[in-house]
């Protein structure tokens, strides 16, 4: 589903499931220039909160540290742009909030 979202919007899906080490990314895609990394939150309900506040700041870095790894060896000179999908499933009906640049390297650059 989350792919057939980028695609719609003229994403270039490059990857799915990609994995570095114990690191995963859901979906690696191309948006114009930039290399986009997705993470993807599907949730039955919203009750507890939105799929997306589950992407933790640990998760945010094992992110970062993925995106570098697939940049370095893909031979990718792009700017990364993180984003998250995230989709709550209700009655059959699914409800899907892209969130473009949900968060920047740049915050976590210490840490990683």
């Amino acid at each position: 589903m989350a792919c057939n979202w980028l695609i719609a919007k003229g994403y270039a899906i490059l990857e799915t499931n990609w994995r570095h080490g114990k690191d995963e990314v859901d979906i690696i895609a191309k948006d114009k220039n930039e290399l986009v990394i997705v993470e993807v939150k599907t949730r039955s309900t919203d009750y507890f909160g939105d799929p997306e506040e589950a992407v933790t700041p640990q998760k945010a870095r094992r992110l970062i540290r993925s995106a570098e790894a697939y940049a370095e060896i893909s031979d990718i000179d792009a700017d990364i742009r993180f984003d998250i999908i995230s989709i709550v499933i209700r009655n059959g009906k699914a409800s899907v909030r892209h969130i473009e640049d949900a968060f920047f390297a740049a915050d976590f650059w210490e840490e990683t």
